[in-house]
């Protein structure tokens, strides 16, 4: 468990400090771009961490539910899907946001 954090850790912090790089073009927007782009990689992180552990206990508590009752593994798998769609749509809805705070895509 403490490798994991240490890792999940050290990729936010990498992603973090690239994007403050890559954000430092103009002098008078450095500052505004790399808190956004502090903030985009931050939100996308915790979104998909988020997104990945829901995934996997669904995926576990189906796993033991067909395990223990093999007659229900139609249903249960028909749940799995639908759950797991709507868990997907948080993580492509915090990319939306992210790719919206870059200024690549707009709503208006």
């Amino acid at each position: 468990m403490r490798k994991l954090v240490l890792v999940t850790l050290n990729v936010v912090w990498m992603l973090a400090i690239a994007a403050i790089a890559s954000a430092a073009v103009d002098a008078h927007i450095a500052d505004a771009a790399s808190t956004i782009g502090l903030a985009m990689c931050f939100g996308m992180g915790i979104a998909a961490f988020g997104c990945g552990l829901g995934q996997g206990i669904g995926l576990k508590a189906a796993c033991e539910g067909t395990a223990r009752n093999p007659e229900a593994g139609g249903k249960i798998m028909v749940t799995l899907i639908l759950g797991l769609a709507f868990i997907e749509s948080l993580a492509i809805y915090a990319l939306v946001i992210c790719l919206m705070l870059s200024g690549n895509v707009s709503l208006a």
